[in-house]
């Protein structure tokens, strides 16, 4: 490997979106390391497709919610880095990681709630945090965010809230990066036919009435999110950031 290698890391990508966006880096000639909480043989067929792209990919084990491991998961990246691209530092991260609860106000438990905050807040702004010493100057982050911080939904609300919070922190993430070069930005996907959330969206009856509220008449799916994640990342939008880039085309 080079110098001139870009390595990204993108956090949940054993499947769904975070896999779209880890094989849409890997068409774009980027390497990556992803993460993975649990399913190990997911992860190990990301990688394999990442192989197939003519692209290197590691597959690490992390908890973002897990605090305690953190530093430990950071310093995994950083033996994984010198042992497989003789590198000190990565060039982006993609903050993905997530879990989905869709419940009433009325039914929402504490639990509830700190399990999103921990994962979709807490867990990806220290990550974030701690990753930073290794990032590459002229780097870029993109925190995956969701259509429900603009538009309402029946008991998405705890969901919406710690994504809008993850949309300010990144407004100004990128005002304190800038003098480094680093861009920061939101993609947010409008509904995308994933297994997220119990998979919801991949009901022929609901994605069909919601995907007429799309100017493509239809919901996407997450090689769209992929795509648009890669186009931030390739480095020509160097000059975006602290922006939220809605995909999917929903005008309500």
């Amino acid at each position: 490997m080079t110098d001139s290698t870009k390595i990204a890391i993108v956090t949940g990508a054993s499947r769904g979106i975070g896999r779209s966006i880890a094989l849409a880096l890997a068409r774009e000639g980027l390497d990556v390391v992803i993460t993975y909480r649990s399913n190990e043989q997911e992860a190990a067929g990301v990688v394999k497709e990442v192989q197939d792209l003519g692209r290197t990919a590691v597959a690490l084990r992390q908890d973002v919610a897990d605090f305690g491991a953190l530093d430990a998961s950071v310093a995994e990246i950083r033996t994984t880095l010198s042992d497989t691209w003789g590198r000190e530092t990565f060039d982006c991260l993609v903050n993905n990681a997530g879990i989905g609860i869709t419940k009433p106000l009325t039914a929402l438990t504490e639990d509830d709630f700190d399990a999103m905050m921990n994962v979709h807040v807490k867990g990806a702004v220290f990550l974030t945090q701690k990753l930073l010493p290794l990032m590459s100057d002229g780097g870029a982050i993109v925190n995956i965010s969701s259509g429900l911080t603009r538009v309402t939904a029946p008991a998405a609300g705890g969901y919406a809230m710690m994504k809008g919070a993850m949309e300010v922190f990144t407004r100004h993430l990128a005002a304190e990066l800038g003098p480094r070069g680093i861009t920061v930005n939101v993609v947010a996907p409008g509904p995308t036919a994933t297994d997220f959330g119990g998979g919801l969206m991949k009901d022929e009856n609901v994605s069909a009435g919601i995907g007429q509220l799309s100017a493509f008449g239809e919901i996407g799916n997450p090689d769209n999110i992929g795509s648009t994640v890669a186009a931030v990342l390739s480095g020509r939008m160097h000059r975006v950031t602290a922006q939220r880039i809605e995909v999917g085309g929903f005008h309500v």
